[in-house]
């Protein structure tokens, strides 16, 4: 039997080739070059660089038969040329000895993904918390700088050199790439959360103007690595929550984009294509929380109230009252404005849009860079009939969106004010 030989491809076939390898082995790479130097900018920029020769080489040479095993080689090679390199312009033989990966692996643990490892290690307690959820959906997730920046609303200069900053730390004070021990699991568990919660929002709703509004392959990398979390950790109520909570949104992934490419609110959405099976494991998880007798984290509130929606067959049979008391309980545990205007929106089905209005005004100073603040408004005021106000919010909110699909739809509702 032959050899497995390139597939020749179009340059469209090729560049699609490029971008699923991108979203399947960046991870992969990222993380096999930290085990290997010991450093995430020799990681980061290697990848970089073997995606780029993939991008150069396979419309010639045809796609390889693994992607994955050429851009690790090709990232090795990199690296490698990267650091004899810095020999020459400098004394760099400790990292030299990096050449030589002749050290016994270390014995797996009850998990043993290197992926997993090296979001450990881009939590570690001695970073900031906003820096590691940075640092991990660049090195892990492997977005831009630009979509991070948006998840955190501020400007790309500020999370480049947030990140360039977390880069440096930890290879200042040694950060170790490996799993913690079991002592210090539990402690660390709360950073890798944030951070998978907030891959797995990117996913759903992507940002970016030549990015598909809804990333399946973060979605499902979100919910892969908090299953294995679970393994790990099968008595954590947050771990199980924040599971619940991906797995009832994920079950309505196919119901929240239209034909023509266009978000589907909650509302709108039609219930018999929801995923009954993501649901039921969902509403389980939710009820095994409620039956520990423990009081709820805010990944567990929020999977409540994540399963109330999912319970009710039509919008009309939607426990509004039983929402909106979860929201109180999660605004003791959080007060964050974010969470606070989702509870306002909730307070608008039981006591209308003028009360929720009031509520969201109220959060202007806080929320006046976030598109969902000035959408939420623009509901409110269409819903009292102030069509003027309205298509301002409208116009702002459409302005600041950065998911095709949400300008998609805030346009339309606009326009339909005439």
């Amino acid at each position: 039997r032959g050899a497995a030989v390139p597939r020749r491809v179009s340059v469209m076939d090729v560049q699609e080739a490029v971008i699923q390898a991108h979203r399947e082995e960046w991870a992969r790479v990222v993380a096999s070059l930290t085990r290997r130097f010991g450093d995430l900018d020799i990681a980061e920029e290697a990848a970089a660089e073997a995606f780029a020769t993939a991008v150069g080489r396979w419309p010639a040479d045809g796609v390889p038969p693994n992607p994955g095993a050429w851009l690790t080689t090709t990232a090795n090679r990199k690296a490698i040329d990267r650091i004899r390199r810095e020999n020459k312009r400098g004394d760099k033989h400790k990292e030299a000895q990096l050449l030589y990966d002749d050290d016994p692996p270390e014995p797996p643990g009850a998990i043993d993904d290197e992926r997993l490892r090296l979001i450990f290690t881009c939590c570690h307690p001695a970073l900031a918390m906003a820096t590691r959820v940075a640092l991990t959906l660049r090195m892990v997730a492997g977005l831009t700088v630009p979509e991070i920046a948006r998840a955190f609303l501020v400007q790309e200069t500020t999370m480049g050199q947030r990140i360039t900053r977390a880069k440096a730390k930890i290879k200042a004070a040694r950060i170790p790439y490996r799993m913690p021990s079991a002592e210090d699991l539990p402690a660390r568990v709360s950073g890798v959360l944030a951070v998978l919660f907030l891959v797995f929002n990117e996913g759903y709703l992507a940002t970016g103007p030549d990015t598909d509004p809804v990333r399946h392959d973060l979605t499902a990398e979100a919910i892969r690595l908090t299953r294995l979390i679970r393994a790990l950790l099968p008595d954590d109520g947050e771990v199980a929550g924040l599971l619940a909570l991906m797995l009832l949104t994920e079950a309505r992934r196919t119901a929240r984009i239209s034909a023509s490419g266009e978000l589907v609110t909650l509302v709108e959405q039609d219930r018999g294509t929801w995923d009954a099976g993501l649901i039921a494991e969902g509403h389980r998880l939710v009820r095994e929380r409620l039956a520990a007798g423990v009081a709820p984290g805010r990944y567990q509130i929020l999977a409540a109230i994540s399963a109330v929606h999912t319970s009710a067959r039509d919008v009309r049979d939607t426990d509004w009252w039983q929402v909106v008391a979860l929201y109180d309980q999660l605004v003791r545990l959080d007060p964050s404005p974010f969470i606070a205007l989702n509870r306002a929106i909730a307070v608008a089905e039981l006591d209308g849009p003028e009360v929720a209005l009031a509520a969201v005004d109220c959060l202007e100073d806080k929320l006046a860079g976030y598109h969902l603040y000035h959408a939420t408004r623009a509901d409110l005021l269409r819903r009292l009939s102030r069509g003027q106000e309205s298509r301002a919010a409208y116009d702002t909110a459409i302005e600041l969106a950065g998911n095709t699909a949400e300008i998609a739809y805030l346009t339309r509702r606009r326009d339909q004010l005439g």
